[in-house]
């Protein structure tokens, strides 16, 4: 026995860690959450009973059952998904977070009428630095209590916009708006130029914040501007996001102005690209929607926002047939007027089969789809998030199952997009950290954030009234 004493130690030390009874050591971790119903939305859409995630160093390091993992990994923090669905964040592919200071004050308008005569004379009046740090502050509380742990911004002062959101904790694509008259934040296009390519390079590489160009839509930009755009997004690799096709009027102008509709204009100009994020895209024609297909260009659905505005039906089984990268927006919450993702998830659904006279067009699990991995696609992020997979960034939600509505639970992904509301989001952590803990906002003072709220509806309506 003496003699065997140094190979038995020997093979302990080729072995690798051990605990004194023998058992491999458990691999260090940051998070566990375990005993919910994973819904990977991966490319086999695999769904895991009593399934667990590990998350080390703001990704995922494991997907599988709770018993894999439990015995594989050593967590700091443990979280009890007590029969939850775990799932990835919700994907917010377009909207105007600081516009929540707007909400409801000029509804039961045509677009342009909305646009021309209340909303841009209401921001050249009340907006400012203030105004949007107040405002995207009530929207991101409203995002993260729904589930929404990534949005796309367009707006004015945006460097603020990603200054909030990095402090909170979501993930963002935030556009700095170019438009061909004074705004808010800058008075002159080389002033918005100058201003954007700054900002790009400060945020450029940041974990949380992707920065990206908005010029407004191609009746409020010029050809010329519009061209700088696109050289300035090459410049800095950044994405553009642009309003396309959103109304017939738009089709009208566009047309009488530049001879060619608003994609066949954008064509021509070069506009068309992978990094570009078109909005709406209400009225395309097929060959138009080839044209985003080949340039790989992702488009965003707003279905609610297109109804309340009377804007039209965009034609998203079309665009899915093609298999283009579609992913659902609410739009910014002065024309919804909320952000609430999942009755995007159902409207698009249930719109779609009205539309068509086909029930079968465009399912629970293809809409919930479009506002997790297919959101992703369409915002150029699927390699980082969308589904739950491992190497990715972990960003997921817990969605209680127990609330009366959600019972009896049949199929999963019928449940997740016809019967789930954004109260029934429990738990949403971004980058492996916990933002909302049994929807208590951990990075957001929920008092505070609606005491600026009230201010600032008390000095709009004071200024309306003159």
């Amino acid at each position: 026995m003496r003699r065997l004493l140094p190979y038995f130690l020997f093979l302990s030390t080729i072995a690798g860690p051990t605990f004194c009874d023998g058992l491999p050591a458990k691999e260090p971790v940051d998070l566990l959450v375990r005993g919910g119903t994973v819904v990977t939305m991966d490319a086999e859409f695999r769904v895991i009973d009593d399934g667990a995630l590990a998350v080390k160093d703001g990704k995922l390091a494991a997907v599988g059952k709770s018993t894999d993992l439990t015995s594989r990994f050593e967590a700091q923090r443990t979280l009890d998904a007590d029969g939850a669905i775990i799932m990835p964040g919700l994907i917010n592919a377009h909207g105007h977070a600081a516009m929540s200071l707007f909400r409801g004050l000029a509804d039961d308008r045509a677009l342009m009428d909305w646009l021309r005569n209340y909303i841009f004379p209401a921001e050249a009046k009340f907006v400012d630095e203030a105004f949007v740090r107040a405002g995207t502050k009530l929207a991101l509380l409203e995002m993260a209590l729904g589930g929404t742990t990534t949005y796309v911004d367009m707006y004015y002062f945006e460097d603020a916009v990603a200054d909030e959101t990095a402090k909170a904790g979501l993930r963002g694509v935030l556009g700095q708006t170019l438009i061909d008259f004074p705004a808010p934040d800058f008075k002159t296009w080389d002033a918005m130029t100058a201003a954007t390519d700054a900002y790009l390079a400060k945020w450029k590489g940041h974990r949380l914040i992707v920065p990206a160009l908005a010029p407004h839509a191609p009746y409020t930009v010029s050809p010329e501007h519009l061209q700088e755009v696109k050289q300035l997004s090459d410049k800095h690799g950044a994405p553009i996001l642009l309003h396309v096709a959103e109304t017939k009027q738009e089709i009208k102008d566009v047309r009488e102005k530049y001879q060619a509709t608003p994609v066949v204009h954008l064509d021509k100009l070069g506009l068309l690209c992978p990094r570009l994020i078109a909005k709406h895209v209400v009225w395309a024609t097929d060959d138009e929607l080839l044209l985003l297909k080949k340039h790989n260009v992702g488009v965003a659905h707003c279905p609610q926002s297109n109804m309340k505005l009377a804007s039209g039906i965009a034609p998203v089984p079309k665009m899915l047939e093609l298999k283009l990268a579609v992913g659902l927006g609410t739009d910014g919450p002065a024309s919804n007027n909320d952000l609430d993702m999942w009755e995007e998830i159902d409207t698009a659904a249930k719109l779609h089969k009205v539309a068509t006279g086909d029930p079968t067009v465009l399912s629970a699990r293809e809409a919930l789809a479009m506002a997790t991995i297919e959101g992703a696609r369409a915002i150029h992020l699927a390699e980082r998030i969308g589904s739950l997979e491992v190497g990715k960034e972990a960003d997921f939600i817990l969605v209680g199952s127990n609330a009366p509505h959600q019972i009896p639970l049949y199929d999963v992904y019928s449940q997740l997009a016809y019967a789930t509301k954004a109260s029934d989001v429990r738990t949403v952590v971004v980058a492996g950290k916990v933002i909302v803990a049994d929807r208590r906002p951990a990075t957001l003072d929920p008092e505070a954030i609606r005491s600026d709220a009230a201010r600032y509806r008390d000095q709009i309506r004071t200024l309306l009234a003159k």
